[in-house]
């Protein structure tokens, strides 16, 4: 029943990630045999924040409570992760799609809630 903030208009956008997609690109990066290397590991596809919110408010079967606050300086209105070298030296490819990913979290938070 809490209000949750969104910072601005809720048109930003981020590259949300299940959990068990990051988990298979950090096991698969441990299986090989390469010397330093960055490697992005996401979903590689954006998500606008209120279209986020939407699917919680789906899942949960209950609309937000939304305080809007002003976005903070220096962050910025879209991220996401450049999975190319991923794909090319691990064969990563998230499974997990937002709408899924969200049915999964809140069927685990409310099954394991203390």
């Amino acid at each position: 029943g809490d209000k949750i903030v969104r910072y601005g208009d809720g048109s930003s956008v981020r590259d949300y990630t299940y959990i068990s997609d990051i988990i298979t690109g950090v096991m698969a990066c441990l299986d090989k045999k390469f010397g330093f290397e960055i490697i992005n590991l996401g979903n590689s596809k954006t998500v606008k924040l209120n279209d986020l919110i939407s699917s919680i408010e789906t899942s949960v079967g209950k609309s937000a409570k939304i305080r809007t606050e002003l976005i903070p300086k220096g962050d910025v209105l879209i991220t996401y992760a450049d999975i190319s070298k991923a794909k090319k030296l691990i064969d990563y490819s998230p499974l997990v799609a937002i709408d899924e990913g969200i049915i999964k979290l809140v069927d685990w938070y409310k099954n394991e809630r203390y």
